[in-house]
């Protein structure tokens, strides 16, 4: 079972290692505090006895792994696992930005996602109306700003790329409901 990384530094530590800030064990304790010591300011903002609990625990679940280094000493990874559970921190902050002139463009999201992946289609459903996405039909979505970018990382998120299509429109029947319904001018 997949346990929620609650606690705001443990996302920290997760999405330091998943931007590439390095973490290096050494084998002995005082190499240890060496490493420690030499990288980067995110990292000594935690508490060092806290955050090596953490990384056990991120070895356990498998979101991180060690990797020998040809001088001695150990540097810490994501796995791929790891990697995917990052991604899950960024979809909840996942927003369309509002441009201060709207262009006049339509952006129509469709899908057609199998019986088999109920679950799924129904997530991707409710986030696209979390994104304040106007549902036309039951697997058709309308939104009068880009958001290409936030609907491509949602298909690869939920691994249901080949199930989702998206495009621009510039006229669209019954526009004027969406107008009012976006605010739009």
């Amino acid at each position: 079972m997949k346990r929620k990384i609650s606690s705001p530094i443990k996302q920290k530590i997760l999405l330091l290692l998943g931007a590439g800030v390095a973490l290096g064990f050494a084998g002995s304790p005082r190499q240890y505090f060496r490493v420690l010591k030499i990288t980067t300011r995110a990292w000594k903002s935690i508490d060092e006895d806290y955050l090596r609990r953490t990384v056990r625990e991120f070895y356990r679940e498998r979101l991180v792994s060690r990797v020998e280094n040809s001088d001695g000493t150990t540097s810490i990874v994501l796995t791929e696992k790891g990697k995917l559970r990052i991604l899950e921190f960024n979809i909840y902050q996942l927003r369309i930005k509002k441009p201060t002139k709207w262009d006049g463009k339509w952006r129509i999201v469709m899908f057609d996602i199998p019986e088999k992946m109920k679950s799924k289609r129904d997530v991707l459903r409710e986030k696209l109306k979390d994104l304040k996405f106007s549902e036309l039909q039951k697997s058709v979505f309308v939104h009068p700003y880009p958001c290409l970018e936030e609907i491509n990382f949602l298909a690869e998120f939920y691994q249901i790329r080949k199930f989702v299509k998206c495009g621009e429109l510039m006229q669209l029947t019954n526009e004027a409901e969406l107008k009012i319904h976006f605010k739009l001018k």
